[in-house]
């Protein structure tokens, strides 16, 4: 938390929402068009850009090449400057292809103004989410920037909303798709060094020997951070192919939900699946309701403690007051209510819980909210303190169709009732259900739809996103910064000291015009529109293994981990090897229609599982001499895959998995280009799919069922040598990763889970998906770990 600000002044909440606004993106096609002025913004474009339209410029004869992208807008830049204090500056940030710059002020309306910080975002550039921080009574969403080699190179920026600070997100992720793209078609030796060219972190700033050129033609949306006063900051969501998304995740759920009720337009649902795991003797029922404001809108509404705001939705938890934060993702707060208004024969209440908040990769915002005790607030005279059920919200934002005005995002809450209370008002029509606290919480989402439509403001989709088409043959703008003698890396321009007085941060914004919107973008999260339950998906070994080469037969019996494998009498604290019908993977047509299917039988078999710990995270486990790759047996194998999963915790802990294949991989395969493609192509497409099959339903929202990217989620490692890949996933390199993986940890004895692994198909010839491997684990009873250094005699190689 920044503790001391220098040379900032004291901002009210309104200031700071307005300061900080996603950026501006163009697609950019053509790298001499912007820089020579041959394609330059005609009079009727800038007028549509003025007027918050989409502006549209495709480049005819350079079809086919990979388009880079820019964006810019304002951000607040976090650091400590040379005499140790901690300051938080507005900077505009301006990011185009691969290379960035950040300005004390707008370039556009200053022409001629040097950068303050400009270097190269490489390809091991990792983005993580650091939450929320409070600065100057103001709530700020900070990003934390490193190179997953070295992370001493760091930095951090922060925005005013989290759906500001997830469109950033996605900025870096496209700067580091391009450098990925030019490694990938071979640039100039020189842009190589100058990409891979390490940077004193506490050295000054670099002396800056030329302008950025170009920038000039660049489009302006909006009037800056002062207009903004009299809106609410917004983001513009990606716009799909006309489907809606469907609530369905990639794995298969045992839930069963049968709607009971209409309220107000909000559906009130009860599980009445067979499976009472993880239910306690409560029952399980939600509302859901869909309201016309983006996921980021209605995140930001849920969690604010503004109490004027609340009385205008929340009926029972309008009176509420924040009385500890941890580490951007979980705080404790305390609040009050009067039972009058339900029923005139309660005394008051007061209550505590906890909060602790995620975005997917897909943006979907998770809330989960359980009862809790603080010393900081005891019992209150004149209260009777209760339990408010535990619960959780999620805000899926909708892809909307083409030509549709306005966002759209399905809001769902979850809590558990005791199941006395909830059968009662089932059988009698006297049981006044509707005067009861279960129901004053279900009714919530129907108060915040309601809320939200009386409140236009919140529902006006001032999206600053321009999208423009060009395409770069290998490097985005490299003419631009030819007088650089050398390229600075992007960390020196983002974490070094800074000792300017001056703020730097604001967006333009103006409406996109989705009408107009032609250019489809990679990796957006695409609607599922179908689910095919009956056809599933085998892997073809014939094409991605080597058919030439006799198979070997695979004898389980001789690798044996320190975690038993499931069998008679063995039903806990043990692992098992599903199937992949658990799993939805893309189909065959999934880049036409969206169709997922069910996984089928995994390539890979799973062969043993190891459960580690040890002082520290370890990598490298399958250099060990007493590993099981590296014995008689694992030699003679063709091909073993080595998942390392590092668990935070104290001590850390390690999963580790072992897949073999009975023939080599082929080479031309995807699994052929996976395991021997450069780190930045692995990141880019090894999935991990989660699924809590049996455990206390809180947990299973908290881990949910989505695939998730784990290079994008989390620091990987590969190692790469003789007959197998090793992959180490650092969870405790994400802050949202740990704080999941802490909460499982604590009901792991009573969970069941199953993990699928897969590398994702983006192109026609490489569908349909396949399973790689899979995994059950049992009730994993933590103190079964065997410790590291006994298992192997000796500690490993460290981490590099």
């Amino acid at each position: 938390m920044i503790s001391r600000i220098q040379r900032y002044r004291t901002q009210s909440r309104e200031e700071m929402d307005v300061m900080t606004t996603p950026p501006v993106k163009r697609v950019v096609a053509g790298a001499t068009a912007a820089a020579d002025g041959s394609s330059s913004d005609t009079s009727s474009g800038g007028a549509a850009a003025r007027n918050g339209g989409h502006h549209h410029r495709r480049s005819s004869s350079l079809g086919g090449e990979n388009p880079f992208f820019e964006y810019f807008g304002w951000v607040y830049h976090l650091g400590v400057n040379t005499i140790g204090h901690e300051y938080c500056h507005l900077r505009f940030l301006f990011i185009k292809g691969k290379y960035m710059e950040m300005y004390k002020r707008d370039p556009h309306e200053n022409p001629g103004i040097k950068p303050i910080r400009k270097g190269v975002i490489g390809h091991t550039l990792m983005i993580e989410e650091a939450g929320r921080r409070k600065v100057n009574h103001g709530d700020i969403y900070v990003i934390r920037i490193y190179n997953r080699l070295d992370e001493t190179k760091k930095g951090q920026i922060a925005c005013a909303t989290a759906g500001e600070a997830r469109k950033w997100m996605e900025a870096f992720d496209h700067a580091k798709q391009q450098a990925e793209y030019e490694i990938s078609k071979g640039v100039s030796t020189r842009n190589k060094l100058n990409m891979e060219i390490e940077i004193d972190l506490e050295a000054h700033r670099p002396r800056v020997r030329r302008y950025a050129s170009g920038l000039k033609r660049l489009i302006k949306i909006g009037q800056g951070p002062e207009s903004l006063l009299r809106q609410s900051s917004n983001l513009g969501g990606s716009v799909g192919d006309g489907y809606f998304e469907g609530d369905v995740g990639d794995a298969v759920e045992a839930h069963q939900w049968k709607c009971v009720r209409t309220v107000n337009g909000v559906r009130i649902f009860e599980d009445v699946s067979e499976s009472k795991s993880g239910r306690g003797r409560g029952v399980l029922v939600k509302s859901v309701g869909v309201v016309d404001a983006s996921s980021d809108t209605v995140f930001e509404v849920i969690l604010n403690l503004d109490r004027r705001r609340r009385y205008e939705w929340d009926m029972l938890t309008g009176d509420l007051e924040m009385v500890d934060s941890y580490d951007g993702h979980y705080d404790v707060v305390y609040g009050t209510y009067d039972p009058k208004y339900l029923t005139r024969w309660q005394s008051k209440r007061d209550f505590v819980f906890s909060r602790q908040w995620f975005c997917g990769q897909d943006g979907t915002y998770t809330i989960l909210q359980i009862p809790a005790i603080h010393k900081k607030r005891p019992p209150r005279n004149g209260y009777r303190r209760t339990k408010i059920s535990p619960s959780t919200w999620e805000v899926r934002s909708l892809n909307m169709p083409m030509g549709s005005s306005g966002a759209k995002c399905l809001v769902t809450q979850m809590l558990e009732i005791h199941s006395s209370g909830w059968c009662r008002w089932k059988k009698s029509s006297s049981s006044k259900f509707d005067k009861t606290i279960h129901y004053a919480l279900l009714s919530q989402v129907s108060s915040l739809k309601e809320y939200i439509g009386a409140n236009p403001a919140l529902k006006v989709e001032s999206s600053t996103m321009v999208v423009l088409s060009k395409h770069s043959n290998a490097s985005s703008s490299s003419g631009d910064y030819e007088d650089i003698d050398v390229q600075d890396q992007f960390y020196d321009a983002i974490a070094a000291a800074s000792s300017s007085s001056e703020d730097e941060d604001s967006d333009d914004d103006g409406e996109l015009d989705k009408k107009d919107m032609k250019v489809k973008l990679k990796n957006v999260s695409w609607a599922i529109t179908s689910l095919a339950l009956k056809r599933t998906s085998g892997p073809d070994a014939n094409k991605e293994l080597d058919s030439s080469v006799a198979p070997i037969t695979i004898d389980p019996s001789q690798f044996h981990g320190s975690m038993q494998q499931e069998r008679d009498g063995i039903v806990s604290n043990c692992w098992s090897s599903p199937s992949g019908k658990g799993f939805m993977i893309r189909g065959k047509t999934y880049l036409k229609d969206n169709a997922k299917i069910m996984g089928g039988v995994p390539l890979l078999k799973l062969i043993a599982v190891d459960w580690f710990k040890a002082d520290k995270a370890s990598d490298r486990i399958a250099l060990h001499p007493k590993c099981l790759v590296q014995s008689d047996a694992g030699k003679k194998l063709p091909f073993i895959l080595v998942f390392n999963l590092q668990v935070p915790a104290k001590p850390n802990y390690n999963l580790v998995l072992y897949y073999a294949s009975g023939r080599p991989v082929n080479k031309d395969s995807l699994l052929g280009k996976f395991v021997d493609g450069t780190d930045a192509y692995r990141d880019s497409r090894f999935k991990l799919i989660p699924s809590i099959v049996e455990g206390y339903w809180m947990v299973k929202r908290a881990v949910g069922t989505k695939a998730c990217l784990l290079g994008k989620a989390v620091t990987c490692r590969y190692l790469r040598q003789d007959n197998f890949l090793e992959i180490d996933v650092d969870i405790g390199s994400s802050s949202v990763a740990r704080s999941v993986i802490g909460l499982v940890l604590g009901y792991v004895t009573s969970l069941v889970v199953d993990l699928g692994i897969l590398i994702e198909a983006k192109e026609e010839g490489e569908l349909p998906e396949y399973i790689l491997g899979t995994v059950q684990l049992n009730c994993i009873r933590l103190d079964s770990a065997v410790a590291l250094e006994s298992a192997f005699g000796g500690s490993l190689e460290p981490r590099f």
